[in-house]
């Protein structure tokens, strides 16, 4: 997006820039628009799990800004001449299963035949402007919460080499179905002490963590030996088993890790909610996750004055 600007609207109080998860714009004094699209390929066997996991992928950004869902449209890229169209409509009951759950509407969408096939979605969603997430906000000492743990990247490639083990495969399907809905679950105390969000996806821990440290003086010490894994997934990728997502992201962001770890550059599809909150408050918050089905929500990490001329991610 390098030298493409967006239009100079006081409106628009979030885009592309700074590693936002939506398109924030002002409607009132009161309510904010959200705005994303997000469409993946294939990553589980089963055509209605695959659109369960896509949808919750598309509806996490929404989420991530703080915000509710309201409405969505499929995004369809699919292979008519290859697969079946039965295989289509379990892929759309899928998607429509978590459209639902989430309180959104679904109200159409647009499909292209294409040689590769791919689904997601388009979302519209509403946040009060006094509860809107921003991906930077947070504040020296504050606490980095993770609602799920790591290693989807590493068992969909399994999946595809045909070598996961079901209990991985089971647990894996479980977290990239879950809905990251935490702000329908969060009381007014713990809403005022969260000072920034973003939700784990394409670039990994270390990219999605890094976004956070944009236009700020600060590091994230990183606690290793905290970070939830799924089932099996470190002997996987000790076997090799690392997405290409995965390799590419070690590539970009291996200068501004302290130590390197697979679960910190693993691709993630649906992973969950990464979180600034205030350190009073980081119990209470991991307690509301376990008490909402994020029984693997853990502390992570700490905001830390940053220590050289870049920031960085210091891995204890």
């Amino acid at each position: 997006m390098s030298g493409i600007d967006s239009a100079d609207c006081g409106n628009i109080l979030a885009s592309w820039r700074g590693g936002e998860d939506a398109a924030l714009w002002k409607i009132d004094e009161e309510r904010i628009g959200v705005l994303t699209a997000d469409f993946i390929t294939p990553v589980a066997d089963d055509p209605r799990t695959w659109g369960q996991i896509a949808a919750a992928n598309s509806l996490s950004d929404v989420f991530a800004m703080g915000g509710n869902p309201i409405i969505a449209l499929n995004l369809v890229c699919f292979p008519v001449k290859k697969l079946d169209i039965s295989v289509l409509k379990h892929v759309l009951e899928g998607g429509a299963d978590k459209i639902k759950e989430s309180g959104a509407v679904l109200a159409g969408g647009h499909s292209i035949q294409d040689e590769e096939p791919k689904y997601g979605l388009a979302v519209y969603g509403e946040v009060n402007v006094n509860k809107k997430w921003l991906t930077r906000g947070a504040e020296e000492g504050d606490s980095l919460v993770l609602t799920k743990p790591l290693g989807t990247g590493v068992v969909i490639t399994a999946i595809k080499g045909g070598v996961a083990e079901e209990e991985s495969i089971k647990e894996a399907v479980h977290w990239m179905t879950k809905l990251n809905d935490l702000p329908k679950k969060l009381t007014p105390g713990l809403w005022k002490n969260i000072h920034a969000c973003t939700d784990v996806t394409g670039f990994g821990l270390a990219g999605h963590s890094l976004d956070m440290l944009t236009d700020s003086g600060l590091d994230i010490e990183i606690f290793g030996d905290s970070l939830p894994v799924i089932y099996g997934v470190q002997e996987l990728a000790d076997s090799g088993l690392i997405p290409e997502g995965s390799w590419h992201n070690r590539a970009a962001y291996q200068e501004l890790v302290t130590r390197h770890m697979d679960m910190l550059f693993d691709a993630q599809t649906s992973g969950g909610l990464l979180i600034a909150v205030a350190p009073e408050y980081a119990d209470s918050l991991i307690e509301l996750c376990r008490e909402n089905g994020f029984e693997r929500a853990a502390k992570i990490g700490e905001f830390r004055h940053r220590a050289g001329n870049v920031n960085k991610l210091r891995i204890k």
